[in-house]
């Protein structure tokens, strides 16, 4: 089976270091507005799904809640290996693929960790997967971009200098998808990587979770938690509750 963009990119050093400014402030932020919203018992069982090198995990772990963390590339979950204690783990895991069968209060899928696959049914398949590890009352914040307010706001081009490295960054919004092309050199190696990520907006998650058995429970447009506006918000984040 062919390798996706995803698997490349993400199982890359150069992703970590393009996103290391990526800001755990904010991360933390989010995890206690939605633990504040949300109010799970001490001792929740959370899954993390697309946890990277597991700074949500963590950093619920630490809120006390017992939290299991997964993720398609080896070497993120490598790294996240290090912070691994009683009730923090994390698992080398396909997300359309999860092995768990009402286990879980809480499922959290953050930062955009979805819309990589290709086609619409891949996607509902990892929701239903989803659907299927959370208890009968469980609950999943699905966090996504508000790909509107990208598309309007579209930086076609762009250069950021990291480590030493000159990444070249082109987006542009193609088939229903926005696609990002990062271009560098690096030890007299030229690399390219892209991510495709598939533009979807409500009306595509709600069709979408309606058909993997999913309802929508709530809808907020920021880390703050604030109302969602389709002009204006950054985040399309879902709260949904099984069916």
């Amino acid at each position: 089976m062919q390798r996706k963009w995803f698997q490349y990119w993400f199982n890359s050093p150069y992703y970590h270091i393009l996103y290391s400014q990526r800001n755990d402030e904010e991360a933390e932020f989010l995890i206690d507005n939605l633990s504040e919203y949300l109010k799970p018992a001490p001792n929740a069982r959370i899954l993390d799904i697309a946890c990277g090198r597991g700074r949500h995990s963590v950093y619920l772990n630490k809120k006390g809640y017992d939290v299991t963390g997964i993720d398609l590339s080896e070497q993120s979950i490598k790294y996240a290996r290090q912070f691994e204690q009683r009730h923090l783990h994390f698992f080398v895991h396909d997300m359309r693929k999860l092995s768990f069968i009402n286990y879980f209060d809480f499922s959290f899928n953050l930062f955009t960790s979805f819309g990589y696959f290709e086609t619409e049914k891949e996607h509902v398949n990892a929701l239903k997967s989803f659907r299927k590890g959370l208890k009968a009352d469980g609950t999943l914040v699905l966090d996504y971009f508000n790909s509107k307010k990208i598309q309007q706001n579209l930086t076609k081009q762009e250069v950021k200098t990291l480590e030493g490295i000159e990444f070249h960054i082109s987006k542009f919004v193609s088939d229903g998808k926005i696609i990002k092309h990062i271009n560098f050199e690096h030890r007299n190696k030229v690399h390219a990587f892209e991510e495709r990520v598939q533009a979807f907006q409500l009306a595509d998650f709600e069709r979408m979770l309606s058909n993997s058995g999913l309802q929508l429970a709530q809808i907020f447009g920021s880390y703050g938690l604030e109302p969602y506006d389709e002009n204006k918000s950054d985040r399309l984040i879902l709260v949904c509750k099984k069916a």
